[in-house]
């Protein structure tokens, strides 16, 4: 195995393990808005208020997390939704040929240029410890730093599919070379 496959397959596995700690987030995610709404109406009933803006604060947080960090998890899990309809009949050296080029030429330039205009913001953030506007909401400046990781997440994980299509591509070329018999040593 070469060097460069065990890189795209440690980034698999890293974005793996993402995908199933955001499972849990989700899970997460929805207890903290049932007890939010529950809290909203035991204060109707009651004079005792159990919710707080750190806790819609943290509602949003979840929900930031699930969608920022899902996105590398998607796109190595092949969730994204397809509009083409040709591609699903269409081989797979063909659809090697479009992933590779909505890649090279779409994505990876999306994820650098997302991680250049989201420094300064993230680093304004952190300089001044960026908090909620609303009394008693949570520090905004980790959540605005997911942003830049879960674009370098896309980054690492468009490089790895990108790695894994110019190998169909490759081994398509090397059998249809072994077919012709134009493949050997002559």
């Amino acid at each position: 195995m070469t060097p460069v496959e065990r890189f795209t397959q440690a980034i698999d596995r890293f974005n793996d393990r993402i995908g199933s700690a955001i499972q849990w987030l989700a899970l997460v995610l929805v207890l903290v808005g049932a007890f939010n709404a529950l809290a909203r109406y035991a204060a109707r009933y009651t004079s005792v208020s159990l919710s707080s803006n750190a806790y819609l604060d943290l509602q949003w947080y979840l929900f930031s997390l699930i969608f920022l960090l899902g996105a590398a998890y998607g796109l190595k899990q092949d969730y994204h939704v397809r509009v083409d309809v040709i591609y699903s009949r269409i081989g797979q050296r063909s659809r090697a040929w479009i992933d590779l080029l909505g890649t090279v030429f779409f994505l990876i330039p999306l994820s650098l240029v997302m991680l250049w205009v989201s420094w300064p913001p993230v680093l304004r953030s952190w300089s001044i410890l960026e908090a909620s506007s609303d009394p008693g909401g949570l520090p905004r400046y980790p959540i605005k730093t997911v942003i830049l990781v879960s674009f370098a997440l896309l980054l690492l994980q468009a490089v790895s599919q990108a790695v894994k299509n110019v190998a169909i591509l490759r081994r398509g070329e090397a059998s249809r070379k072994e077919a012709d018999g134009s493949g050997g040593d002559a």
